[in-house]
């Protein structure tokens, strides 16, 4: 089974997740996709789990569902793709591209249930005790129902667009993940049998609010109870609602764009016209539409999957972000790290990173106040020669990007390598970059076929004992909004051998630098790789390995085979993987040495940690951060940077992280041998993200 049969309960009786529906235990590997489904069931546990506050848990079943949309924009649409081709190539798990979709869609649609019971018959109940009501049409007054009509009339009504499909209108073109209403109707004069399709403009609210208090219904359903107006003189015989997931991943072959921002524009306007990779519909749609859908919408069976609950209940963040602290989560405010704290006067961070280096672990520690702040200092700083930083992904008021253009506009050189291929991403990118171009800073786009992950930063500043570079390497994306959510570290530093080597990955990045070897800095496609082996290689050397690793996914299979092979030379390895792990643990001869684990709360881990005990005699120090986990991509087709924390106070709190992760009774999940994920209930109560809270607060007090 991919999700247990019922949600978690408010007992410490052990919860389990398979990571497939069958048993692996002939290959080396579990496969990659269902790994990620089994993350995404441990996402959707949280929102059944009673000890979630409960809009938090509403947010969690909102968190789970845009999953699964991007997993059917990529991953199963990229499978469609092979088998439409004909590959039958097979996984380092032994599966086809059919055999996967098979398995796919029977884990799916166990989750989907699991989903609509969590949220039809928990979730909404227990939300209308609290005064949060989530209601049907049905449900309503009829005095509740006139007032919706007095305002589908003056708000709702102008903005659609009723479309006919008949002879001369052909069937509309449906965009990726719209939600939309079939709809069969019979003309009064000739009883003609007619259909039509009504969009849910998506710029009106999804939920509306029925009156004052919390209580909404859905947005389809109002309009659903007025399509008589949409359509006059016709009877409207069924609505019923559908939303098609399309091919949304981006195929650029950017090494033959002349103009890689045009191509990347022209990219995404064919992105809108992908094949279906999925159909959503009401579970109480006749034969006869979905007959319809599915022939004009070219999918087949396998592809339809049948909604009880909301369709899009991505829609739901609107009613969990409601203001109802007693629902929500504790609120945390982020410290200042001590050494950027100033009592009165803003700290001069260029004083105290010349002193030594500031490691920030965000959201514990504020990104506004460190990363931020050193960004904007930078920008105002006279003394400040240059500034260069790699934008991969960052929100749409992003301040870092403000302080990057009143830099340029002081006449501060200033580049910015933007990555334009961000999945998801591309379109804000594409205006950064421009916005960024328009106000004089040096925009490049990066390298023909590699993306820029890497999260860098440089201040070049003139001293009085010569020209100084200040640097940032961090794990997570230079973006203000998701640093409140996700967990990430970045080191503040001065230290001129790491200045050297940013200089040297910037300029390689702009300019047509080759083959540089790097002092402290491990970067892909290049290097990264091969310092794996050798960091992994030294642990089996030493004869007293120990191996830690925190990382969002591990996909590569020669890392893995090269922890196995550590494994069976006597290495202790210990794995913290949030995401994807293809690895295979606890099975004797082979991996009986590694354990893997999974940290799964209120924030999402998204920090890399590479600990390797032994790794001084290399002259860095044991433990990396940055910006790379272990898959395919990051090491080989990614431009990517770990740096050593070199600081032995900075290198003990990576081990207090690291610990309480290790020992995390409460938020952690173990991986079996067989692929089943069972959620940790332990005598200790160590919870990651609260202990993580108290060891901030007993930094900042001190």
């Amino acid at each position: 089974m991919s999700v247990p049969d019922r949600l978690a309960d408010a007992t410490d009786a052990p919860i389990a997740v398979s990571i497939s529906g069958h048993d692996d235990n002939e290959t080396r590997y579990f496969n990659r996709e269902i790994s990620w489904l089994s993350f995404n069931a441990r996402v959707l546990q949280l929102a059944g789990d009673p000890a979630t506050p409960l809009l938090e848990r509403l947010g969690f079943l909102a968190i789970h569902a845009g999953n699964l949309d991007e997993f059917f924009q990529v991953r199963v649409a990229g499978l469609h793709d092979q088998v439409a081709a004909g590959i039958t190539r097979r996984t380092p798990d032994e599966r086809s591209p059919s055999d996967q979709l098979a398995e796919i869609r029977s884990v799916v649609e166990r989750q989907l249930d699991q989903h609509e019971r969590c949220y039809l018959d928990q979730v909404r109940p227990q939300l209308a005790v609290d005064g949060i009501e989530l209601l049907d049409w049905d449900d309503l007054e009829q005095t509740e129902r006139d007032g919706l009509s007095v305002r589908f009339r003056q708000r709702i009504f102008p903005v659609l667009t009723p479309l006919a499909v008949d002879p001369g209108h052909p069937f509309p073109y449906i965009s990726d993940l719209s939600l939309n209403l079939a709809v069969r109707l019979r003309d009064s004069s000739d009883e003609r049998s007619l259909f039509a399709r009504v969009k849910i403009p998506p710029t009106l609210d999804r939920w509306v609010r029925i009156d004052d208090r919390a209580r909404f219904v859905p947005l389809e359903q109002v309009i659903a109870a007025h399509l008589d107006q949409l359509f006059p003189g016709t009877q409207v015989l069924e609505n019923h609602a559908f939303r098609v997931t399309r091919n949304a991943d981006l195929t650029l072959e950017d090494e033959e764009a002349d103009d890689l921002l045009a191509a990347v524009e022209m990219e995404l306007r064919r992105r809108r016209f992908g094949r279906a990779a999925r159909l959503e519909v009401a579970s109480d749609i006749s034969d006869e539409v979905l007959d319809l859908l599915m022939r004009e919408l070219d999918v087949a069976a396998s592809d339809v999957y049948r909604c009880a609950g909301p369709l899009d209940p991505k829609s739901l963040f609107a009613v969990a972000s409601l203001d109802r602290p007693a629902l929500r989560w504790p609120e945390w405010r982020s410290i200042t790290e001590p050494a950027l704290d100033g009592e009165d006067d803003t700290v001069n961070f260029f004083d105290v990173l010349r002193k030594g280096d500031v490691l920030a672990h965000h959201p514990y520690a504020s990104f506004g106040s460190s990363v931020v702040e050193f960004v904007h200092q930078a920008s105002l700083d006279p003394s400040v020669l240059a500034i260069k930083l790699t934008l991969y992904r960052t929100s749409g008021d992003s301040p870092i990007i403000d302080a990057l253009i009143a830099a340029a506009e002081r006449g501060k050189q200033v580049a910015v390598l933007v990555e334009l291929k961000a999945r998801f991403d591309e379109a804000a990118n594409i205006g950064w970059a421009k916005r960024l171009e328009q106000a004089g800073v040096h925009v490049a786009y990066g390298l023909a076929g590699l993306k820029i992950h890497t999260k860098v930063a440089m201040v070049v500043r003139e001293e009085p004992d010569g020209v100084r570079r200040y640097c940032h390497v961090g794990t997570g994306n230079y973006n203000n909004r998701t640093a409140r959510v996700y967990e990430d570290l970045g080191l503040l530093t001065s230290s001129p051998a790491l200045g050297s080597d940013l200089s040297d990955l910037f300029n390689s990045l702009t300019g047509y630098g080759r083959s540089i070897e790097f002092q402290r800095l491990l970067v892909a496609p290049e290097h990264l790789r091969k310092a794996m082996y050798q960091l992994i290689d030294t642990e089996v050397e030493s004869g007293r390995g120990r191996i830690i690793m925190k990382m969002n996914s591990l996909v590569d299979q020669a890392i893995i085979e090269k922890l196995y092979e550590a494994s069976c030379q006597g290495v202790d390895i210990d794995l913290i993987v949030r995401g994807i792990c293809c690895l295979r643990p606890g099975v004797a001869g082979m991996s009986d040495r590694i354990k893997v684990r999974s940290i799964v709360g209120r924030y999402l881990e998204h920090s890399r940690i590479y600990h390797f005990a032994n790794a001084v005699g290399m002259g860095q120090g044991r433990s990396f951060i940055g910006s790379a986990d272990l898959m395919g991509r990051n090491l080989d087709r990614r431009v990517e940077a770990l740096v050593p924390v070199e600081d032995p106070t900075l290198e003990g709190r990576l081990a207090e992280f690291l610990q309480v992760e290790l020992t995390d009774d409460r938020l952690a999940w173990t991986l079996a041998s067989d692929g089943t994920w069972t959620k940790r209930h332990g005598p200790a109560g160590i919870d990651t993200h609260v202990r993580m809270q108290q060891m901030a607060g007993a930094r900042a007090s001190v």
